[in-house]
């Protein structure tokens, strides 16, 4: 298959809402795919890659958050304030009870108001304001 058709054919995936292409065409077969997790690469190590190598180590596994974690309910649109120029419902270090606001989630034009489930100390915000949220996404800490 010709270079600039693989190009255009990619350009074109890019560009549209389609995640994955397959194409035949007589004895060549492409598949593309947008998004797709790497694939991890192993090579063989030669002597002298040795010691190049142990420079690379691993991250060390990112420890879970302490305390409790409050989950989104909803898919939607975080906010931390009732409208842009109001100031925040709750601050990092602010004490909360639990039924307390502590933000707002857009779904469908409804604004509808997060509650604190535990009562504690807001720990850290772990979504940006007028970020989008999944369901059971975690947006705040509280310990």
């Amino acid at each position: 298959m010709d270079l600039r058709k693989l190009k255009t054919l990619i350009d074109l995936i890019s560009a549209s809402g389609i995640s994955e292409l397959e194409m035949t065409e007589g004895d060549d077969k492409v598949r593309i795919v947008k998004n797709a997790p790497p694939a991890p690469v192993q090579t063989p190590l030669r002597a002298a890659d040795a010691s190049a190598a142990s420079e690379f180590t691993a991250a060390p596994p990112k420890e879970p958050p302490q305390g409790h974690v409050l989950s989104s309910p909803m898919v939607g649109t975080f906010y931390r304030a009732p409208s842009p120029e109001a100031s925040p419902f709750v601050q990092v270090g602010d004490h909360v009870e639990e039924g307390q606001t502590i933000g707002i989630i857009e779904a469908m034009k409804l604004l509808n108001e997060i509650e604190a489930d535990k009562a504690g100390i807001v720990k850290e915000f772990l979504v940006e304001n007028g970020q989008a949220v999944e369901y059971g996404q975690p947006l705040l800490r509280i310990v």
